[in-house]
């Protein structure tokens, strides 16, 4: 097995991953210099402050977008690039949390997400390689009767798009004798993420949004108008929305103390065989299985196979990054055992101790939102929707998710590694076992 390949020389600052290799557009935008003003800043580039930037550009507002690196830097321009909708936890655990009420309103938001991401692609022609259709892969008959059980209840919330997969029929999804059965949404999907997030800050900034990248905030004053402040600049505002997620650092520790971040390895092989890639994944529909640890991994437009998994509590990453996940992908597809893995990459996510979204304020005008938990593509398109809708005065939706109740870790920063890795273990074993 060759070495994973840079892609830090072809597009700089970006992780070396394919999708920066293959992104559609290189160009570095210009770091904030000098005292500007506006109706909103944002801090974070990634999915939840670019989506929150251009639902603002749209109403009209005057936007500026603060980046520490470059747009897309972080998990919203490595992940799987699956359309998964709902959230980390499904809303059968909501509604035992929360209630009945919190539960509905939280279902009908669920598929929002995915309609966001697909509206905005055709509004704005984005070329990310959307493509429709997911499969969820079960290894065992135990996972096979909750995903039905998943499915009535989705069903209550007006989700029409699953159905589920019988062990004959896995085949015309994924080629492979590793599942029992599965569930499809035909409201699922895959995209090229980075190819997304940047085509959406594109967008933004043709109604008048300013992005500046390599604009690490270094302060964020309160008060009637917040000042954001970076090396070598400020914006003064009417709002701040917070969206740096698992890469807000030390900045809030307010709110960064209540997300862990969490890694995720994904690699990529060579480009293979056209009819062997469409032999192992038929349909082209993007695929997780149903493990606590679960496995990701989908088709990309150039025909390599894209296949994530693996955890880092804390953002550790293993020495070797496909040391994890390639003999996975083998076990899965025994024919790729002869390609080359030409990228691997990581990137974090933040997790909450609920593994819900955390949404809220700092004061009047600082909102917040970060920890999507592992479902963040759909999620933060929605979120970011909602934070602009609030600043916009329509915060009925807001209110829905600031009134979720968030905790910290137990242990604290010393041991919510430890005592999360061990939570992580008995259901990692349940799964093994099939329990």
């Amino acid at each position: 097995m060759n070495a994973p390949l840079s892609a830090t020389s072809i597009n700089p600052g970006h992780a070396a991953s394919w999708y920066a290799a293959s992104a559609n557009d290189h160009t570095p935008r210009p770091a904030l210099e000098g005292t500007l003003e506006a109706d909103v800043c944002i801090i974070g580039a990634g999915f939840t402050g670019i989506s929150a930037a251009l639902e603002l550009s749209e109403r009209g507002y005057k936007v500026i977008v603060l980046e520490a690196t470059r747009v897309g830097f972080g998990a919203s321009g490595r992940n799987g690039g699956q359309i998964v909708n709902g959230y980390s936890r499904d809303l059968e655990t909501i509604a035992r949390r929360y209630g009945p009420e919190k539960a509905a309103r939280l279902g009908e938001m669920s598929l929002e997400g995915g309609n966001i991401i697909r509206e905005r692609v055709a509004k704005y022609d984005i070329a990310c390689d959307l493509v429709a259709g997911g499969f969820f892969a079960a290894f065992t008959p135990k996972q096979v009767r909750e995903m039905a059980e998943h499915k009535a209840n989705w069903e209550k919330h007006g989700h029409t798009g699953l159905e589920m997969v019988s062990k004959a029929d896995v085949g015309t999804y994924v080629k492979s004798d590793r599942y029992v059965g599965g569930m499809i949404d035909t409201l699922g999907g895959h995209i090229h993420p980075l190819n997304l997030v940047q085509g959406e800050a594109q967008a933004a900034e043709s109604l008048g949004a300013r992005i500046f990248e390599n604009s690490r905030v270094a302060s964020l004053k309160m008060g009637a108008n917040p000042v954001v402040t970076t090396e070598r600049g400020s914006v003064k505002a009417n709002y701040v929305l917070v969206c740096g997620n698992a890469y807000l650092g030390k900045l809030l520790p307010e709110i960064g103390d209540r997300m862990m971040p969490v890694s995720s390895q994904v690699m990529a092989t060579e480009p293979l065989p056209k009819d062997l890639i469409e032999s192992l994944l038929p349909a082209n529909y993007c695929v997780e299985d149903a493990n606590y640890v679960l496995d990701y991994y989908r088709r990309t437009a150039d025909n390599r196979l894209l296949y994530g998994g693996g955890i880092g509590y804390g953002g550790q990453d293993p020495a070797d990054l496909t040391s994890v996940i390639r003999p996975n992908m083998l076990k899965t597809f025994p024919e790729l055992s002869r390609f080359r893995i030409e990228y691997a990459w990581s990137g974090n996510f933040a997790l909450t101790l609920t593994r819900i979204p955390h949404m809220g304020k700092l004061s009047d005008n600082v909102y917040f939102s970060h920890g999507d938990s592992g479902h963040g593509v759909t999620t933060t398109h929605l979120l970011g929707k909602i934070l602009g809708e609030a600043v916009a005065g329509h915060s009925g939706r807001y209110d829905v998710w600031s009134s979720l109740p968030n905790y910290p870790f137990p242990g604290g920063k010393t041991f919510r590694v430890p005592l999360t890795v061990l939570g992580a273990w008995w259901y990692g074993m349940r799964d093994k076992l099939g329990i």
